[in-house]
């Protein structure tokens, strides 16, 4: 029997792979529900009420499970909570799952784990063969400190959810990723002035160019890495122009060396003034904040997004082979544990384009895995090998990622998925043909 932490999206991908092969398991959800961070009604949810998935649905539903033709190509959150509920309702998983539940601690016990978990009050302690950890990555606030003492209101975006706390105030937001830029676009339709400070610079790009979804354009045509990275940047630069354009910062790194941010609305208010881009922040006394270039501005509200950090309160940092100078767990495929062959990080994996579908893919692969396992199979022997030898090496494809703690498990999509096609290719004909050596 197997343990799955979490009803998301991974969560939901792991169950039903483990379903598929007729592997016993449990699910522990700490809501009332499936969905995850998309239910907004989950109070451990980061969700906000103007929230769209900024990657189309086509290019993100599970393959097995298609979205509507009725909903938008980006679908607001509600739909998505449907979608998983949905999802979980035609496979029937929510009868693996016991809901409302904490799982309050994972240890190594024999060649299993022993998981304690609370519901109600009441806590229950079971051993299981081996636990698919699906909690998130979105859940624990990176709330940096800042230099001085706000009198105003401080928030991160995580607390967010309705523009209605804008109303009549002046707005500082800080940090222009998806749901940063997501956040100031609200912030103009009610607050007195939003200004944006950044300390680093973002490509933008539309969500949509000749009435198509920008992620499903272009791919066809498999260009090498350098032609890529300039081209791209050139047609967007053509498209929209240069960040410097609307008074923020160029990046001084190149296209997919970070998350690009999938919103041309900021820089459409940018553009009409309705936001003010503003430098790093230099000092903060009271309402007044300074900044690098030497402007000030007082403010009656800061909004910190700022991301967030990897967080598995329940097993001890130790057994995920995470070094202390490390901003993730050192893993293989950033799933499989270079010991441990019977504990799988779920879903702490990112890059443009991936989707659902290729965290089904990871999930598919840890069920194949599981199930060679069992059968103490020779392809399973040399995909440990492989695992231990690998493990904490990025599949960049050769991007020179930027080093922040939210990039330290981001990867690139066509590598990984080519390994993962490899992987599961080995499992499932028991003839292994290394992906290290391919």
């Amino acid at each position: 029997m197997y343990a799955v932490i979490g009803a998301g999206p991974m969560g939901l991908a792991a169950a039903r792979n483990l379903q598929k092969l007729n592997i016993p398991f449990v699910g522990f959800e700490l809501h009332t529900d499936v969905g995850g961070l998309w239910d907004i009604d989950n109070p451990h949810s980061t969700m906000y009420e103007s929230a769209h998935l900024i990657s189309s649905k086509r290019m993100t539903e599970f393959k097995e499970f298609p979205m509507s033709d009725s909903v938008a190509a980006y679908p607001h959150h509600t739909q998505l909570r449907q979608y998983f509920r949905d999802f979980s309702d035609t496979f029937n998983l929510k009868s693996h799952y016991e809901f409302s539940t904490r799982v309050v601690s994972t240890v190594p016990e024999g060649d299993g784990w022993r998981l304690v978990s609370e519901c109600n009050g009441q806590k229950q302690s079971r051993l299981f063969d081996g636990v698919l950890m699906a909690n998130g990555t979105l859940h624990t606030p990176n709330m940096p400190s800042l230099p001085g003492t706000f009198a105003g209101t401080l928030m991160h975006s995580s607390e967010y959810r309705s523009p209605s706390v804008f109303k009549d105030k002046h707005v500082l937001i800080v940090g222009c990723g998806n749901s940063g830029a997501d956040i100031a676009v609200d912030a103009v339709h009610y607050a007195k002035s939003v200004d944006i400070s950044l300390r680093r610079g973002y490509y933008f790009l539309p969500k949509f160019i000749k009435g198509q979804p920008i992620d499903t354009l272009g791919g066809k045509l498999k260009l090498p890495r350098p032609v890529k990275q300039r081209m791209d940047a050139a047609m967007i630069r053509m498209i929209i122009g240069k960040p410097s354009d609307y008074g923020l910062p160029n990046p001084n790194y190149r296209m997919y060396e970070s998350h690009p941010v999938v919103n041309s609305l900021v820089l459409h208010h940018l553009g009409h003034g309705d936001i003010k881009a503003r430098r790093d922040i230099r000092r903060i006394d009271g309402h007044t904040v300074s900044f690098s270039d030497g402007e000030s501005q007082d403010y009656d509200l800061i909004l910190m997004a700022t991301g967030y950090l990897l967080d598995y309160p329940f097993i001890e940092r130790a057994q995920l082979n995470w070094p202390a100078n490390q901003d993730a767990p050192q893993l293989y495929m950033n799933v499989f544990h270079p010991e441990h062959d019977n504990l799988f990080m779920m879903g702490m994996v990112e890059a443009a384009g991936l989707g659902w579908e290729g965290r089904n893919q990871q999930a598919r692969l840890v069920a194949l895995y599981i199930q060679q396992r069992q059968q103490n199979t020779a392809a399973v022997k040399q995909f440990n090998k492989v695992k231990r030898k690998r493990a904490g090496k990025t599949l960049d494809g050769g991007y020179d990622y930027i080093k922040l703690a939210r990039m330290a498990y981001y990867v690139n999509k066509d590598e990984y998925l080519e390994t993962l096609s490899k992987h599961i290719a080995e499992l499932e004909t028991e003839q292994p043909v290394l992906a290290s050596e391919v």
